[in-house]
């Protein structure tokens, strides 16, 4: 955690009061904060500050911002990946964030089995989100949207979201062309496949609808490997 994420909501008059058990347990575990001491927090979808430790209660800890610090930029990607196994989802979500996307959305493909959407894992993305953000030190949340039918996806809402972007790209790693080593504009989509990958019916419809399909390697890699390292390329 670097940084404490709270809602604006937690202030109490020029003071922040942070509630968050988990938070807490860091703050007193780990940092071993006392009274005076700074601390670096971010208020959700605004500003970031360091902070002063006025009280310490076995319940609550109330801070009051001294100076304003400059939040990290987002990546203008979007990232859509076929909805991964429940306990990757975790990591995906909070790498995702990590590095910056602006946006992700989550899909159903073939390969997908259905019972993943069901999962509990789901109703608490809001929470890897925010382990995300406060990893990076990032205060303003990504959106995160959820599709259970990929043809209408792909065929009636993806070609409005690459009207908006420079490029869209869907991993296949059976084609020939391969990411480009510079990509000047970050305005784009990537699209990842689950694993096992796209079948061809779904890779030629993501072309059909306005992808390029490329490929990074003669390596198959797994669905979370292949996002951090495309992240990782598109976000230098």
């Amino acid at each position: 955690m670097n940084i404490v994420l709270l809602e604006e909501s937690e202030k109490n008059k020029t003071c922040w009061m942070i509630r968050d058990q988990r938070q807490l347990a860091h703050i007193c575990t780990h940092l071993k904060a006392k009274v005076g001491d700074t601390l670096k927090i971010g208020i959700k979808n605004g500003p970031r500050y360091v902070a002063e430790v006025v009280t310490i209660a076995p319940k609550e800890i109330q801070i009051k911002a001294l100076k304003n610090v400059s939040v990290p930029e987002k990546h203008p990607i979007t990232l859509i990946v076929a909805l991964p196994r429940p306990k990757v989802l975790r990591r995906l979500i909070m790498d995702s964030v990590t590095l910056g996307v602006e946006k992700i959305i989550l899909l159903h493909s073939f390969r997908v089995d259905k019972s993943y959407w069901q999962s509990p894992f789901l109703k608490q993305i809001n929470d890897y989100v925010t382990l995300g953000l406060e990893q990076a030190g990032d205060t303003y949340v990504p959106q995160v949207e959820c599709y259970q039918r990929f043809k209408p996806f792909v065929e009636d809402i993806l070609p409005q979201l690459i009207q908006q972007k420079d490029w869209a790209y869907v991993a296949h790693p059976y084609v020939e062309n391969t990411l480009p080593k510079e990509i000047v504009s970050k305005n784009g989509i990537i699209i990842i496949g689950p694993e096992g990958g796209f079948i061809p019916y779904e890779v030629d419809l993501l072309i059909k609808n306005g992808c390029q399909a490329i490929q990074f390697g003669n390596r198959i890699l797994r669905t979370e490997t292949a996002v951090s390292y495309l992240l990782g390329r598109l976000s230098v």
